[in-house]
């Protein structure tokens, strides 16, 4: 058995239960035995402490099996999931919200454990990212539980009302619809399973560290890759975000001399909210940088009642912004010029993105076949490309619309549900008796 301090294994435990139950059988058959309390005997024959047993016995007859030590968390617990992740757990709350049920911190963490096997997400990160993604814990009507906040729900129901627009009532769309993105892959990117000897143990001479990574930038239309719009680059830095390597210069730059001129005429291109996809233009106003002279003068040219000699900047500022219509976007004056139009997806819905997913495929197809070598990896990269076809990419467009159709039809279910409660609570308070329903129900189908 293991000495003082260290975890004991799920064989270990297995054999202090079989022990135990092998003590029970003896003393419920037997006349007699050499004592009447198993536990002790077998803390006493595996020289444990008595509480340890206990322990272990406690856990089995608790859950019905023995498990292995948790592992232990060291260091500062991440701060981010991967985008996969966080759609698993936007449909899952939904899910749950739905159903009526009851959504804590700790009961999805328990639910990642046993349905999507993610083991060391710690609480805090679980939190933190539950907040980032809008969702809020608070008194429902009904009960306590995570649900998404107003202004998640409003962009994204804004963000499905354009693209539902698109759609062509006989199949296809309107206007052709574009997706771009940014990712990044390491050198040392591989599988983390393989087959081996159990003798001989895994034997796959894996360098430490992910090692140096490219910065990958492309865009897809339903008929694939958009021709010589890929972007390939390898960052300076080998960790932090991906975003960080890019800026809206780099960005601008492949945006308008790779992008623009390979995507049909008149196209919807969709993209997400980067820092570097929503620099806003030159000639805005006002800036952090506008002087207050600059203030001033504009505030009396324009809106003379509301301009005052004794105000200080920050004041000239935030009326400024409160008058001045809402400043152009760089980005979106260059697709404009050339005819085409912008739309950013809603924050942290990646699901609604296609070219994820195929960021996934071209990811996988390189992991595969790993050398640990940028000379590998640039040549499995471009043969990884090629596994996204135009068939990949209709499949994944069209699996978005149902996500998208989905989000369409939930929400006004869950509005209307909604609508219900609040005439429920108003008629109830109105003094309605609860066993005349046909009142209340008239009143909603009048008002659905």
């Amino acid at each position: 058995m293991p000495s003082q301090g260290k975890a004991y294994t799920a064989e270990q435990k297995e054999f202090i239960v079989r022990l135990k139950h092998s003590y029970d059988e003896e003393r419920a058959t037997q006349s007699s035995v050499s004592t009447c309390n198993p536990a002790a005997r077998v803390a006493k024959g595996l020289q444990v402490g008595l509480s340890t047993v206990k322990t272990v016995l406690a856990a089995y007859h608790r859950t019905g099996q023995v498990s292995a030590p948790r592992p232990t968390l060291r260091g500062k617990p991440s701060y981010r999931i991967g985008s996969a992740l966080e759609t698993r757990i936007r449909q899952r709350v939904r899910e749950v919200n739905r159903g009526g049920g009851y959504v804590s911190v700790r009961t999805l963490r328990g639910w990642l454990h046993q349905e999507c096997g993610q083991v060391d997400i710690p609480i805090k990160t679980l939190w933190r990212t539950l907040k980032r993604m809008g969702f809020v814990h608070g008194a429902s009507k009904r009960r306590s539980t995570l649900k998404e906040r107003d202004y998640v729900i409003v962009a994204r129901r804004e963000y499905l009302r354009r693209t539902r627009a698109n759609r062509h009532p006989g199949g296809g769309t309107y206007r052709a619809e574009v997706y771009l993105d940014e990712t990044y892959l390491n050198v040392n990117h591989s599988k983390d399973n393989t087959w081996y000897f159990e003798a001989d143990g895994a034997w796959v001479n894996k360098p430490a560290g992910k090692g140096p990574r490219l910065i990958i930038v492309h865009a897809i239309t339903r008929n694939g890759w958009v021709p010589n719009a890929k972007l390939v680059f390898q960052a300076k830095q080998r960790t932090g975000d991906y975003h960080g390597q890019m800026n809206s210069t780099n960005f601008a730059k492949w945006f308008t001399e790779q992008l623009l001129p390979n995507i049909p005429p008149q196209s919807l291109i969709f993209m997400d909210n980067a820092p570097y996809h929503n620099e806003v233009a030159e000639d805005a106003f006002p800036t952090p940088k506008t002087t207050k002279v600059q203030l001033q003068h504009w505030l009396k040219a324009h809106h003379p009642d509301d301009y005052r000699d004794d105000m200080l900047k920050p004041e000239l500022y935030q009326r400024c912004q409160q008058l001045c219509p809402e400043p152009k976007l760089m980005l979106d004056l260059m697709a404009e010029a050339e005819g085409h139009t912008l739309i950013r997806t809603p924050p942290y819905h990646p699901e609604l993105q296609p070219i994820e997913t195929c960021w996934a495929i071209t990811k996988g197809y390189c992991a595969a076949r790993c050398d640990y070598t940028m000379t590998g990896l640039k040549r499995h990269l471009d043969a990884g490309f090629d596994q996204v076809t135009p068939a990949v990419c209709q499949g994944l467009i069209q699996k978005v619309r149902d996500q998208e159709d989905q989000y369409w039809q939930e929400d006004e279910e869950d509005d209307n549900r909604e609508q219900f409660d609040d005439f429920a609570l108003r008629a109830n308070d109105s003094g309605f008796p609860e066993a005349e329903e046909n009142p209340l129900e008239r009143i909603v189908d009048e008002q659905l």
